[in-house]
């Protein structure tokens, strides 16, 4: 397509022919059109004053090929303002400040209010726009107050402050973002003023005309960098939106304001141009004097892009934006730049001409083979129609057949990217992205736009084709068409489960949950359960089955995962939902989940846990639970002694007589602590039976010891090892030798001897030594340290290993006659 050519180097094409067939100027309706090629919506009939159903107004959106979307009858109050968010939610702002929130299918999300004042005040004028935190709302209400809310998904009310003696609504007025702040700019008048969080400020463009007159319509630049201010003069002031800098100066011969005022720039471009529409003329004015006029067939609207605007009417759609300069060099008259010439040997080339080889050396000549092929390249992602792409396509692939080491990933990610560009541009899908809005808004949300249109399919080949990752392609793009299949009411649960289970089946990153998540929130909670037999996570079907109260089956599924939190999680759950005697009874039948209830309540509830004994005539674990009761929650002996009568009642129900004579012996036990406590004024309580009888002796309380020796059936091993143990260690050393005369040792003399050479009196271990039975002897003496007698004894049972013991504890020193005997002895014993 050849450009318009002149000092603003702009041109317009057409996108489409609009398919929506309007019967109504768009003057006469409220329009809001999304950017990034976004949708278009319309409220018919809004300004009409008459209440009677068939005037009711009506939403319709469409796409930006005027393809429909959907429509609505509008049964809310009165629109003020139409807008769209960044993520292509329509905002509907009312009169009495409330914002409604539509999908791209007229569908109902939510609503928010802009606070009490406005609804008292009612809404005058509002804006929508962006900013790095979101999208926000600005609104001017009736008594001349601004309040805004520049993230609607946070919602935070701005009041702004008061401009002075403000009588009358601005002129006109503008939201800007400086500084990662958002302030208001407004007119009245020849004065502007400045609105921040805090006060307001009188304002002055720099360099403007005093003669200006007084400003009637304002304009901000899609990123928030320009200012252009339209005055009732017809001059139109542009700046930086600052207003620290004047980029420049133009007089037109219109008086009236324009309906609309947009700024056209481009990225990186140092050229800057203002849009402004009359009713039937557009003029494009730039840094200079110079200007270009559009005559205009009807009404038309004016959509800000990032590099560009877009001018839709009843009839067309077009783009109007500055001419790249790769595509400006191409393209101009006569040019000789080297992507021309390349694009002219390409074309010579298809005819067999030899002026094809006259071009190429021209450029290689001049050694800008590379740079035209770069050229070509870049010409070819700004180019709208795919004939004009293929053209210098071709000529950048003829130029790289003439380069040795031309890096070929730019030709092969931008004939990838066109590739994309021209199937989303297509009149069905009415996307029209340029290449850099493209490369802006990314590949990912380009794909979120596609799956909120429902356009699975076209999504689906775009991750295929530029080979995305599972999770975040066609596994995401899957999960949505699955969250919007459950909603379609015309099927049967089991065909739309089966149908998604075969569309997904085990694609990497699809959460089977979440869609049923999406199902029960539909109202379709047999479909929820069977979407859930096809996720593998119990973690994730178990929440999910509890929120649908489903409590039966998420306990099944948590006891077959095997997860224990997770059954805890359940069984709790159960517990807060369900009646005492339910829950218990729901039990009884899941041996594993009653089972780890149990565990819980040991440590937390433990009354519960004694319900639960009883109700299941447990009486073992009851008299446990009595034994573990009395130690841990009881202080006084009379309730500890009553816990354990109760445990020794409970044992002899679950036939366990061991455990019912042990309690009682316990009980016992523990009324003769309480009364030797009570009588010798020491602690006694809580001590075992062996450390009770220990202790007596310790004191010198031999009887009341022998008392309890007799009382428990105490075995007498082990009451004499207790006694000769408490008599060494207070050194009765006269009690033992009377204790040990008393009667025949159960337990031998050698522990008496080992006693009290612990206690370091050989003496008295010496007495006892002579006591022991001759198999013990030996050791006996070596204890009390009397080798001489050991290597006797040991030579006298002829007892190798005895000998060989006394040996071993010889020393060279003091002990060589000993040695000396035993290896005589041994010697002997050889012979023999």
């Amino acid at each position: 397509m050849s450009p318009l050519v002149c000092l603003l180097c702009c041109r317009k094409f057409e996108l489409y022919s609009m398919a929506w067939n309007l019967k109504e100027d768009l003057r006469d309706c409220l329009v809001a059109a999304a950017p990034y090629g976004g949708p278009i919506a319309l409220l018919k009939n809004n300004f009409r004053k008459e209440k009677s159903p068939g005037s009711r107004p009506l939403l319709e959106i469409y796409s930006a090929s005027g393809v429909p979307l959907a429509s609505v009858l509008w049964k809310s109050g009165q629109v003020v303002q139409l807008g769209w968010t960044a993520s292509e939610d329509l905002l509907c702002i009312q009169e009495d400040g409330t914002v409604l929130i539509y999908n791209l299918f007229c569908e109902f999300k939510r609503h928010f209010s802009m606070g009490n004042e406005v609804l008292q005040n009612h809404v005058r004028e509002a804006k929508v726009f962006h900013t790095e935190y979101g999208t926000g709302v600005a609104i001017l209400t009736g008594a001349h107050r601004f309040s805004l809310a520049t993230n609607i998904d946070d919602l935070k009310l701005r009041r702004m402050p008061e401009v002075p003696g403000l009588q009358k609504l601005p002129s006109c007025w503008a939201v800007l973002s400086q500084d990662r702040v958002t302030i208001v700019l407004l007119a009245v008048g020849q004065d502007l003023y400045l609105l921040d969080n805090t006060s307001c400020s009188v304002v002055t463009p720099p360099g403007i005309s005093p003669h200006a007159g007084a400003y009637v319509q304002m304009a901000v630049s899609f990123n928030y960098c320009y200012l252009a201010l339209f005055t009732d003069t017809g001059s139109i002031w542009m700046g930086t939106s600052s207003l620290k800098e004047k980029l420049g100066e133009f007089s037109c011969d219109f008086r009236a304001p324009p309906r609309q005022m947009v700024w056209c720039t481009r990225p990186r471009s140092k050229q800057r141009a203002v849009v402004a529409a009359w009713d039937r003329r557009l003029l494009v004015a730039g840094n200079s004097q110079e200007c270009i006029q559009f005559v205009l067939d009807e009404d038309s609207y004016l959509v800000p892009e990032l590099d560009g605007v877009r001018i839709f009417s009843r009839a067309t759609h077009e783009f109007l934006h500055e001419i790249p300069e790769a595509s400006e060099e191409i393209f101009k008259i006569a040019s000789m730049a080297p992507g021309a010439l390349l694009l002219e040997a390409q074309r010579e080339y298809e005819k067999e001409s030899q002026k094809a080889d006259e071009y190429l050396r021209e450029i290689k000549d001049q050694n800008l083979l590379s740079e035209a092929v770069r050229q070509c390249i870049e010409a070819a992602g700004y180019e709208h129609e795919p004939e004009t792409q293929k053209s210098l396509l071709r000529a950048a692939s003829f130029g790289k057949c003439f380069l040795d080491k031309f890096p070929p990933e730019s030709f092969v990610r931008t004939c990838r990217d066109l590739r994309v560009l021209n199937a989303i541009r297509d009149y069905q899908i009415g996307i029209p992205l340029t290449f850099a809005q493209y490369k802006q808004l990314t590949i990912e949300v380009l794909l979120d736009r596609l799956v909120l249109r429902r356009l699975y399919p076209l999504a689906i080949r775009i991750c295929e084709y530029l080979r995305l990752s599972e999770f975040q392609g066609v596994s995401r793009i899957l999960a949505h068409w699955a969250c919007y299949k459950v909603q379609q009411k015309d099927k049967s649960d089991e065909e739309v489960a089966h149908a998604i289970n075969q569309k997904l089946g085990d694609t990497p990153g699809i959460s089977y949950s979440e869609i049923a998540a999406r199902a029960y929130d539909c109202g379709r909670t047999e479909l929820a359960i069977k979407l859930l037999e096809y996720e593998p996570r119990s973690g994730e079907q178990v929440p999910l089955l509890l929120k649908m109260k489903k409590s039966q089956l998420a306990l099944n599924k948590a006891i077959e995962s095997g997860d224990t939190d997770l059954v805890y999680t359940v069984v709790l759950h159960l517990k807060n939902e369900l009646n005492r005697g339910t829950f218990f009874m729901t039990l009884q039948k899941q041996p594993v989940a009653l089972s780890l209830y149990r565990q819980f309540c040991k440590h937390q509830e433990l009354e519960t846990l004694k319900d639960l004994y009883n109700q299941d005539d447990d009486h073992q674990e009851l008299g446990n639970f009595h034994v573990h009761s009395s130690y841990s929650s009881e202080k006084r002996i009379e309730g500890r002694v009553a816990a354990l009568q109760n445990a020794v009642d409970e044992y002899y129900k679950a036939k366990n007589e061991f455990a019912a004579k042990a309690t009682e012996d316990q009980i016992k036990l523990l009324r003769m602590q309480r009364r030797l406590q009570d009588d010798l004024d020491k602690p006694y309580v809580d001590y075992s039976l062996h450390d009770t009888v220990y202790g007596l002796i310790l004191d010198g309380n031999h009887k009341r010891a022998e008392h309890l020796y007799r009382d428990f059936r105490v075995p007498d091993k082990r009451f004499w090892w207790l006694k000769i143990g408490a008599l060494a260690e207070r050194e009765d050393w006269e009690e033992m030798e009377k204790f040990s005369k008393s009667k025949k040792s159960p337990i031998g003399y050698l522990p008496f001897v080992e006693i009290c050479m612990k206690h370091h009196n050989r003496h008295e271990a010496r007495k006892y030594a002579a006591r022991v039975t001759p198999e013990q002897r030996v050791k006996a003496h070596i204890l009390v340290g009397e080798l001489d007698q050991a290597a006797d004894a040991a030579i006298e049972h002829k007892n190798e290993t005895e000998m060989n013991l006394v040996l071993s504890k010889c020393t060279a020193a003091t002990d060589s006659s000993v040695a000396e005997k035993i290896n005589r002895a041994k010697a002997q014993s050889l012979k023999k």
